[in-house]
Parts: structure tokens; C-alpha cells; sequence
């Protein structure tokens, strides 16, 4: 309303501002520019709506936050062009003022771009935006006041600008440090169980949401912020991958228990003191059994003692023992991944009852496997 209540004027204060106007500004030039800013926008415009890259949908929280964000960023680019349309350049400090507020127009569409790129990349991790706040479009609208002089208020258009720039900034930080923290984590909890992780370096083709350097111009300061966490994401992907490498899942589900642990115990057939090389979990007979980690079935029969045993090799080396089997569900040579069914409960061999004995060994020597399946509950409970 107060917009419209400036319109209202006398013609005399009409007559007054044309006056100031054209001792401004020549109107050729004026809008001249105006004609090259409004192609600019619709270029932009028209890049943005047809990227490849920007138009995948995301899901979820951040397809919500993104959606939200966008409104407001079309606000402020209806703003900014009200306030070039308007006649309202009266001096060249105004002028200026619109030139810098339409770069900064352009930088924030660049930032939103990438963002959008990063935050599906994040996505797929299950990395949620933070950040961007949705806003509800009130202080956008708010913006359209004149200021004490009579003017378009443009510092606070520059204003709402600066500080949408700001999030998309945090918002790529936010991901970057997410990333980084979950590796950091990962990497802890396998080195700790003496599993080693390969993870890309800074210096390793790694790819992103930007064309490669041509090796003229300068690289925007935002490019190199989106490189860098892009390569944070492909540092993450990288370490989560590899929990997979690793015998740290549960190997059984449903209805079970532990029945004996791993390390010294009463032997049940002697009741004298005995070396227990793995976990018991007892069970009902023909409950299936499943991988502990990705690997190759390496061995697949009966070895005394154990019954018929199951053995997977995982690529770090380690090699997990599933015995006193009713049942097979694979065969030497067979690639599987975490979860695969691989054999089923019994009570073969030196065994008092149904139950899946679980051993992971490094060579010839057994490991406990309750640290291992301790740490997968962790990285699990890590990734949500």
C-alpha cells in the first residue's frame, strides 16, 4: 500500500522527479542498461531452469528446503527488477547501487546452482541441507518500501541479498563439515579394528558440479568452495563404501540370542576349561544365515568339529567362519555383499543343540567378533 501511495503523488512532485531524473541519468543509457540487465536475468533464467544438473528432483526434507529457498530467491529477483524498472535512479550513487545489488543477484543464482548440485549429491549420502532457511516471504515483501528520501529501499533489498548468499554458503560448509566428520568417524572405527581405509585424495581426479578449468580467467571463490566439498562427499562415499568391505554386520536376525561368547569357558561336552574361538547364537534349526560383510564364498563343506562351515574372504583380508550348519545357500567362487544368504542354522558337528557358530579370523588366528559386530552397530547408528 505504501507503494501505491507514493504513485499518488502531485503532479508537481512528479514533475519535480522527472527533473532530478534527468539531471541523473541520460534515459538512453539508463535504459539501455536496463535492456542488458533484463537479458542477462532471462539468460540466467532460462540456464538455470534447463541445466541437466538442476533439474533433478531431490526427495525428502531437502527437496522441501530447496523448493522453499527457491520462492524466496524469485522474490528477490522480482524485487530487484521493480527497482530497475522504476525511474528512480536519481544520481549516480543510486546507480551504482543497482549495478552492484544486480552482480550480487547473479553471484546468489551461481551459489543456488551449485547448492542445488551439492545438496542432492548430499542426499544420496543421506546428508540433510542445513542452512537454508525457508522463510515464509514476508521480510521479501516487506522490501518493496520506500525509504525516508522516496526512494525504493534498496539497501534492504541488497540487504535480504547478502544474507540469502550467506546461507547458501553455510549451507555448503554445513555438508562439507558433515561429510568430513562421518569420514573421520569411519575411519577411526575400521582402522581400530586394523582395517585400513583407501580413501581419494585432494589430488585425485574426483570430478564434480563444474566444468574443468581451461586455464584462463580467474576460478570464482564459489567454485572452489563447491569443489572442495564435492570432494569432501566423494571422501565420504569413499569411507561408507567401505564399511561394507568389513565383517561388522550381524550375521543372524529374528529370533536368537548369544549363547556363549568369545575367549575362555566351560566346555560343554568335558565341562573342563576350553578355548571358544567365535560367538554362539543359538537358534532355531533352518534359520537363514547371512554374510557378515562383501566378499567371495572361499569355502563351502564340513571340517572337523565344526560341521558344515561356510568361510568368506573379504577383501581386507579377513575371513569369516559360519559352522555347525543344516543347509547351504551358496557355493565356493559365489561374490556376495553384506546380507546375503549364505547357509542355514543346524547343529552339525560337535554341537549340543541348533545354534550358528560366527568366528572372524585373521590368518590362522581368531579374532573377537563382538568387537567387530560392537563397531558395525556404531557406523550404522552413524549413517541413520
Amino acid at each position: 500500500m505504501r507503494v501505491q501511495a507514493s504513485f499518488g503523488r502531485s503532479d508537481a512532485g512528479r514533475k519535480e522527479v522527472g527533473t532530478q531524473r534527468r539531471q541523473g541519468v541520460h534515459p538512453a543509457l539508463f535504459y539501455g542498461m536496463f535492456a542488458v540487465l533484463l537479458a542477462g536475468n532471462g539468460l540466467l533464467g532460462t540456464a538455470f531452469l534447463f541445466s541437466s544438473d538442476i533439474q533433478k528432483l531431490l526427495s525428502g526434507q531437502n527437496d522441501m528446503v530447496i523448493e522453499a529457498y527457491e520462492d524466496r530467491i524469485a522474490q528477490l529477483r522480482v524485487e530487484v527488477d521493480r527497482l530497475h524498472s522504476r525511474s528512480y535512479a536519481q544520481a549516480g550513487d543510486m546507480n551504482l547501487q543497482l549495478q552492484e545489488l544486480a552482480q550480487q543477484q547473479e553471484v546468489l543464482l551461481e551459489q543456488h546452482q551449485l547448492v542445488r548440485v551439492l545438496v542432492d549429491k548430499a542426499g544420496e549420502l543421506g546428508i540433510e541441507a542445513a542452512g537454508l532457511a525457508a522463510g515464509d516471504g514476508e521480510e521479501t515483501a516487506s522490501l518493496a518500501t520506500i525509504n525516508a528520501t522516496g526512494n525504493p529501499d534498496v539497501d534492504a533489498t541488497a540487504a535480504a541479498v547478502a544474507q540469502m548468499m550467506g546461507e547458501t554458503q553455510f549451507a555448503m560448509s554445513s555438508i562439507a563439515e558433515t561429510a568430513t566428520a562421518r569420514t573421520d568417524s569411519i575411519v577411526s572405527e575400521l582402522s581400530g579394528l586394523g582395517i585400513r581405509v583407501e580413501l581419494p585424495s585432494a589430488q585425485d581426479g574426483m570430478g564434480g558440479p563444474l566444468l574443468a578449468a581451461v586455464g584462463e580467467g580467474e576460478i570464482s571463490p564459489t567454485i572452489d568452495d563447491a569443489n572442495a566439498v564435492m570432494a569432501a562427499l566423494v571422501r565420504y562415499k569413499a569411507a561408507r563404501d567401505s564399511i561394507d568391505m568389513a565383517p561388522i554386520h550381524m550375521p543372524i536376525s529374528g529370533n536368537f540370542r548369544q549363547s556363549s561368547g568369545f575367549g575362555n569357558r566351560s566346555d560343554p561336552f568335558s565341562g573342563g576349561r576350553a578355548f571358544h574361538s567365535g560367538l554362539d547364537f543359538a537358534a532355531s534349526k533352518g534359520t537363514t544365515v547371512f554374510s557378515a560383510g562383501k566378499g567371495v564364498v572361499s569355502f563351502v563343506g564340513s571340517k572337523p568339529g565344526y560341521g558344515n562351515v561356510v568361510e568368506v574372504t573379504h577383501a581386507t583380508g579377513l575371513v569369516t567362519r559360519y559352522a555347525h550348519l543344516s543347509g547351504f545357500l551358496s557355493g565356493e567362487g559365489q561374490a556376495v555383499n553384506t546380507g546375503t544368504p549364505i547357509a542355514k542354522v543346524g547343529s552339525t558337528g560337535r554341537s549340543t543343540g541348533p545354534h550358528l557358530h560366527f568366528e572372524v579370523r585373521d590368518g590362522d588366528n581368531a579374532i573377537n567378533p563382538k568387537v567387530f559386530l560392537e563397531a558395525g552397530k556404531r557406523l550404522l547408528a552413524l549413517l541413520g
